[in-house]
């Protein structure tokens, strides 16, 4: 406990002198409010607001944490869960990799807090790869014999369940249905990733026929905002739009599809491109600490393992024999669904402090000319029928996770301006998403991927350059708002670029 107490004191004093040497910078590109703002400027609302703009912009606490010494001193020893990596140890902070993983540390996939940049190959130990792969069968279900986000790391004498040398990622070039330009005569270009992997790399066995598209991970701020918005504001959402006439995934809104929770509640999905988590507390950080790196806790006592590999492994004679062990020892200690908690439940809170305790950047330049012009244009395409601009969140109370109750940043009855109405809908690209049904992305913040993460990617799969391409790519309901798009001349095209690099 000495050396703990030992450590977070010194996150703390690298926290203070980090803030003593920005105050001492005059020339820091840190937002610092000067007069009074409009309320859009505060995207996370009054207590999930960070006026920072600079690389670091993404990794702020929330005001509603800096009001709590023990929640900051929480946030500093958390992040360090998220940056550094976990080891093969089997005591000490950080212990617990294995047998498999994906990765090794979470900012491995999230460089600076957001999202996953675009590759050229797909290599895990590539920082900045955020891509997950997505194995299915030719009716696009998960593949049985891999976990849902499949393993390409493992632990000697341990296989990976597939060995990364066999995946082979390709960008290809699409031409639309209009050549690539616009009706003013500019071109343009549009890629898309199409990926492979060979049988032979598959250290379980595969069925006749898989194939795979990629999905990149998402950025971790503002995501207790998110969950602070009431359950009934969401189903509020679906009706209005299915009112409308809107395509969405309907079998996400029936009660007994709602994603249930380790407090016996059941909740409709607002996290993942799959709308698969419904609260923070089983959500994307919550969920990933745990299947990303192996690293077991108190309640989840097992692996992130599927029995198809577990068999595999357990059947290696090079296995059997580095280990000491039968075939079914080895199963057995796989298998296992009592194992002893890698990452104590104090670490976990201080996790899910920082988790739920990262705030969303302020805007930026709202009152410059061009974006206000560019935010008038986006909102008569009518972008905002899916990119909902505000939401107010509810009382926040919701329970969740025994281990976590009343240890959380709280944001009640906040006004936030996420940009999304956290609903699924088709966007009808080449190489779609599994199942064809994409989350609505939060637009708030996302100016400032180049600054904090070095790339500005977009989509799904990271297969949008810039805003321009994303937008280009849109279909479905959002056809129409694209057309309009085309349609301006390119003057607001770019003003509606610069206000979305401003929100």
């Amino acid at each position: 406990m000495k050396g703990k107490i030992t450590e977070k004191i010194m996150y703390m004093l690298c926290a203070l002198c980090i803030t003593l040497t920005a105050c001492k910078n005059d020339d820091a590109p840190i937002n610092t409010p000067v007069k009074e703002l409009s309320e859009e400027y505060y995207t996370g609302g009054q207590l999930g607001t960070a006026f920072n703009a600079t690389p670091f912009a993404y990794e702020q606490p929330t005001p509603a944490v800096e009001a709590s010494e023990t929640m900051m001193l929480q946030f500093k020893y958390g992040e360090a869960f998220f940056e550094n990596d976990f080891t093969t140890n089997t005591t000490g902070v950080r212990s617990g990799l294995g047998p498999v993983s994906l990765r090794s540390s979470c900012i491995d996939c999230h460089p600076g807090y957001g999202h996953g940049k675009r590759m050229e190959r797909y290599r895990a130990n590539d920082y900045g790869n955020g891509y997950l792969l997505v194995v299915t069968d030719e009716n696009d279900n998960y593949v049985s014999q891999l976990t849902g986000m499949p393993q390409t790391q493992a632990v000697y004498p341990y296989l990976p369940p597939i060995d990364e040398s066999g995946i082979h990622l390709e960008w290809k070039n699409h031409t639309d249905e209009y050549g690539n330009r616009f009706p003013d005569g500019e071109t343009y270009s549009l890629i898309y990733p199409e990926v492979t992997i060979d049988r032979e790399a598959c250290n379980v066995p595969m069925p006749a026929f898989y194939k795979v598209r990629l999905e990149a991970t998402i950025g971790f701020y503002g995501g207790g905002l998110i969950d602070a918005i009431d359950d009934d504001s969401i189903i509020a959402q679906y009706n209005r739009e299915k009112e409308r006439g809107f395509t969405l995934n309907d079998a996400k809104y029936l009660p007994e599809n709602y994603i249930a929770e380790v407090d016996g509640t059941r909740h409709p999905g607002r996290y993942t491109y799959g709308l698969s988590r419904g609260t923070l507390q089983n959500g994307p950080g919550a969920n990933a600490i745990w299947n990303i790196t192996n690293v077991t806790r108190s309640d989840r006592r097992k692996h992130y393992i599927t029995a198809a590999y577990a068999t595999a492994m357990s059947q290696n004679a090079n296995i059997q024999t580095t280990l000491g062990k039968t075939e079914q020892e080895i199963y057995n200690g796989l298998m296992s669904q009592d194992l002893p908690a890698e990452l104590s439940d104090e670490d976990y809170i201080d996790f899910m402090v920082w988790h739920r305790g990262l705030a969303v950047p302020a805007a930026r330049n709202l009152d410059d000319p061009t974006v206000k012009r560019g935010k008038e244009k986006f909102y008569e395409m009518g972008c905002i029928a899916c990119h909902r601009p505000s939401w107010t969140t509810g009382a926040d109370n919701y329970s969740g996770d025994p281990i976590v109750q009343g240890h959380l940043p709280r944001y009640p009855h906040q006004k936030i301006w996420p940009y999304s109405d956290f609903l699924q809908h088709r966007l009808d690209m080449v190489n779609n998403i599994r199942t064809g049904w994409c989350r609505t992305t939060p637009l708030w913040g996302r100016g400032l991927s180049e600054t904090c993460t070095g790339a500005g990617d977009h989509l799904h799969d990271m297969r949008a350059r810039n805003y321009n391409e994303a937008i280009l790519w849109h279909g479905g309901d959002a056809k129409t708002a694209k057309e309009k798009y085309r349609a301006l001349p390119k003057t607001d095209r770019d003003a509606v670029v610069k206000f979305l690099e401003s929100i």
